[in-house]
């Protein structure tokens, strides 16, 4: 137990009175299919002003069944899934060419809402990526030459020292790195999350039903409501 903490006494209420949006989530509410719904409640987010609203919790496997998460960033969203970016040879990449499988979590709790999402993943093509890249600051694309991501670090200095290196070789431009790139998850299934009184949450699932449905494709998903 932790006394210094009342663990179990902190919780929020959540329902209509609470909620700094709409309070409840029905069938009649949702959108025609998971793109635009998505669409319309990362709006909010981002008319709500919260923090890094594009920020989502990435969930994998290795190949040993070992589960690991972290936070990441949605660098784009269209027909064919969320797109983010990353060093390849990071846990998380080599988690997700091993398996091909992911999961992530937007954790909207300042307007009572999360969105889940699970389903298989498919890398950003590399044109694509260069084009993502070059837009970065230069700074970030200095960053992601000097970082040997989720390896062992001596210290702080020598990653200092060899973004020092990487920013003096590449003074201007600054090519896209072998190791670095994108990958879309690719949803079967989109949960749409909404807090309610009593615990008793609006919870509305698109489910693919077509293995080939495109996010922007009504037909191709089933739409169920799960118990809270």
């Amino acid at each position: 137990m932790d006394d210094a903490h009342d663990l179990r006494g902190m919780r929020v209420a959540y329902g209509l009175e609470a909620s700094p949006v709409a309070g409840t989530l029905t069938e009649d509410d949702l959108a025609a299919t998971p793109l635009a719904q998505f669409r319309r409640w990362l709006a909010d987010a981002v008319r709500a002003e919260l923090p890094e609203p594009n920020a989502m919790v990435l969930g994998t496997v290795s190949r040993d069944g070992v589960p690991s998460a972290r936070t990441v960033l949605l660098k784009d969203i269209d027909a064919r899934g969320l797109a983010f970016y990353t060093n390849l040879d990071s846990r998380k990449g080599r988690e997700l060419a091993e398996t091909g499988r992911a999961s992530c979590v937007f954790p909207w709790i300042a307007l009572h809402r999360q969105v889940v999402v699970s389903g298989s993943v498919i890398p950003v093509p590399r044109e694509e990526a260069a084009e993502y890249f070059a837009s970065r600051p230069i700074g970030s694309r200095w960053g992601a030459w000097a970082s040997f991501q989720s390896q062992v670090l001596e210290g702080r200095q020598s990653l200092d020292d060899r973004y020092a290196e990487i920013a003096e070789r590449f003074p201007e431009e600054v090519p896209l790195p072998d190791f670095w790139g994108g990958w879309i998850v690719v949803p079967e299934s989109m949960e749409f999350w909404q807090g309610r009184d009593s615990r008793l949450h609006d919870r509305l699932r698109f489910r693919r039903v077509d293995p080939d449905a495109a996010m922007d494709d009504a037909d191709g998903w089933l739409v169920e409501r799960l118990s809270p």
